[in-house]
């Protein structure tokens, strides 16, 4: 059925917001990336609502949803980190490290597939934030060129990107922003989580999402959401 379709299609939009912005970052055009990458955003949260509203679930679906997130959130950070790393006085081979976020982003993503407990919750930070922290950084050099001494230091991207890897497969609850209803008591972290996330982005912009991803985070571990069931079959 066209139905079934319809939220496949929004995903193929997400793969190729990821590979224009692989293209654009490859050049050095890493805002132009990051915008991509935000744009594939709006794809992927779209394609899971839509699904959603039409009842139009598949297998074909929830595959095709981690290869485009792997493009847009795994290989397109990778390229963004590459890309900040190639310009610092360390050896050009160390610029290669920033792909070591990719290649987590891959094992992230393996194992959410195969994990039948995150389904309302995550365990480890999900690919798109870890890929949102990566993107503002271009975007935060042009709004604030002072922090360029920091956000360009080679050392401070590598530790990013180890900080980064480790938490894509870290054994911690973290909660979903997937809204099963529009219900404030059932949603009531999600709701003031996104309202602060507005006030922060108004305040600060691209400079809050660095804060943003920090204050899911700890979010997270005060109120942590509870042990998922394990299905057995």
């Amino acid at each position: 059925m066209i139905k079934q379709q319809i939220p496949n299609a929004i995903t193929c939009g997400n793969v190729l917001c990821g590979c224009v912005g692989i293209v654009l970052a490859s050049k050095g055009q890493l805002v132009a990336a990051a915008y991509c990458m935000g744009l594939g955003m709006v794809f992927d949260f779209g394609d899971g609502l839509v699904a959603r509203l039409l009842k139009a679930y598949s297998d074909l679906g929830k595959q095709l949803d981690s290869l485009a997130d792997m493009v847009t959130f795994g290989v397109l950070p990778g390229f963004i980190l590459y890309q900040l790393l190639s310009h610092s006085d360390l050896h050009p081979w160390w610029a290669y490290s920033g792909f070591i976020l990719s290649v987590f982003s891959a094992i992230r993503l393996a194992k959410f597939n195969i994990d039948t407990r995150q389904t309302d919750i995550f365990i480890g930070l999900p690919t798109p934030a870890a890929a949102l922290f990566v993107g503002s950084l271009p975007l935060i050099l042009v709004q604030n060129p002072k922090f360029g001494f920091l956000i360009k230091h080679p050392v401070v991207l590598i530790v990013i990107t180890i900080i980064l890897s480790g938490l894509l497969i870290a054994n911690v609850r973290l909660f979903s922003l997937k809204f099963q209803s529009f219900s404030w008591h059932k949603n009531q972290l999600r709701y003031s989580f996104v309202i602060m996330s507005l006030v922060f982005f108004a305040v600060f912009q691209f400079l809050a999402i660095p804060v943003i991803l920090l204050s899911y985070i700890l979010l997270s571990l005060i109120f942590p959401p509870p042990k998922p069931t394990i299905n057995v079959k």
